[in-house]
């Protein structure tokens, strides 16, 4: 079951008992001028329950923090139509809202160790002595994550209620998606830079070492191609190893691959050939980050290092309706179809089956099962790699760099 299912039955079994609530107290609520309203009365709670829930769905997709709790907790208490709520993580009370906040926050963290413990709701009468405060009884009901039990959610209310019990524990499950969908952003986001950590491992020190000994052969003979070598090469090292966004341009994606062949001209010379055709209307289109030098670099191991003559290289990319079509294409020896598969699979060690693999399980996973890479080689044949970016898509944005 995805997350997204996951999410949308538990908003299910928590708008239908909130429903229940928001119905009871309609009669009371509702005036005269109530009756013009659109929509029967089930209708209006309904709508009014999903809005409350969509309110409180952001902050907690942040995680649980004293800033996520206090903006949530006020949406949370309207859901359930509580005299109180407050949330707490294992150590302390991070929101309350309601009546109360003088005497009862300094007693909660005594009353839901039993469940935090357990991971069991359970309710409780307060015993506040206050003859003028109206919470004399409260749900206690966990709040889980991967890790376990992070939390509590507490609701007050003036009297014992099964409603209110079955209520708060869907509610606190809610949460509790909440919850676990922000700790998958956060694991995406772990997994996302782990991956690029191994592209840059890829720019191996060898590519690095290589490269500024063919400056320096440079520096007597012809400095000012030695300057303009090390400005390549600086820029190229500040773009790999940028860390802020997961995505980037293709204009930005293509700068990067030329001063890379730059620095692989440098070294070696002539044997390298290349032709670059790109429409300027695709330059915009965003993408993820570092996905096309891997696959030049592929281009140059198989047609320059693996062999003794020239290579030719061909980069395209071209606009194509929705999408903008890349292809990076070399007359060098060539793969085995199988051990292309292998790679591809993640079963293929080296680096640039780890680049390879890499770049086509991050396009999957932005872009669907569709838009991996597209190879096509054989023995002796060269290779012809084909990328399929949308122009747009959910979630794909680039976030500008600071001073950018």
């Amino acid at each position: 079951m995805t997350a997204a299912t996951v999410t949308t039955l538990c908003t299910a079994v928590a708008v239908l008992l909130a429903v229940g609530f928001l119905l009871g107290r309609a009669s009371v609520r509702r005036g005269p001028a109530r009756d013009l309203d659109l929509g029967t009365p089930v209708e209006r709670a309904t709508f009014r329950t999903l809005h409350t829930a969509s309110l409180a769905a952001p902050p907690l997709r942040a995680g649980l923090t004293g800033d996520t709790a206090r903006r949530a907790a006020r949406q949370l208490r309207s859901l359930l139509g509580t005299e109180a709520l407050c949330l707490t993580d294992r150590e302390a009370v991070l929101a309350w809202d309601g009546g109360g906040a003088d005497h009862h926050p300094q007693r909660v963290m005594g009353r839901i160790t039993e469940v935090l413990a357990s991971g069991r709701s359970r309710s409780i009468h307060t015993g506040c002595d206050d003859p003028a405060c109206p919470l004399r009884w409260a749900v206690i009901a966990p709040l889980t994550g991967e890790e376990g039990v992070l939390g509590a959610l507490v609701a007050y209310g003036s009297r014992e209620s099964a409603v209110l019990v079955r209520a708060a524990t869907e509610v606190a499950r809610w949460v509790s998606v909440q919850l676990e969908l922000a700790e998958l952003d956060r694991s995406r986001t772990r997994i996302i830079e782990a991956e690029i950590r191994a592209l840059r491992a890829q720019i191996s020190p060898h590519f690095i070492f290589n490269s500024l000994a063919a400056i320096a052969s440079f520096v007597r003979t012809d400095p000012e191609r030695a300057r303009e070598l090390l400005l390549e090469f600086a820029d190229f090292t500040r773009y790999s190893f940028r860390r802020q966004g997961d995505f980037t341009h293709l204009a930005d994606e293509l700068r990067c691959i030329e001063q890379y062949l730059a620095l692989a001209g440098a070294r070696f010379g002539d044997r390298l050939k290349v032709t670059l055709q790109v429409a300027p209307e695709v330059l915009p289109v965003t993408m993820p980050f570092l996905c096309l030098q891997p696959l030049v670099e592929n281009a140059v191991k198989h047609g320059l290092e693996n062999s003794g003559g020239e290579c030719r290289i061909s980069i395209s990319a071209q606009d194509a309706g929705a999408e903008a079509v890349v292809t990076v294409e070399d007359d060098g020896v060539g793969m085995d179809p199988a051990e292309l598969r292998r790679v591809l699979a993640g079963e293929a060690g080296g680096a640039s089956g780890i680049g390879l693999c890499n770049v086509d399980e991050r396009l999957r996973r932005v872009y669907g099962d569709d838009h991996g890479l597209v190879v096509e080689t054989a023995v002796g044949a060269g290779t012809k790699v084909t990328v399929r970016l949308p122009k747009f898509r959910a979630g794909v944005h680039r976030v500008p760099r600071s001073g950018a």
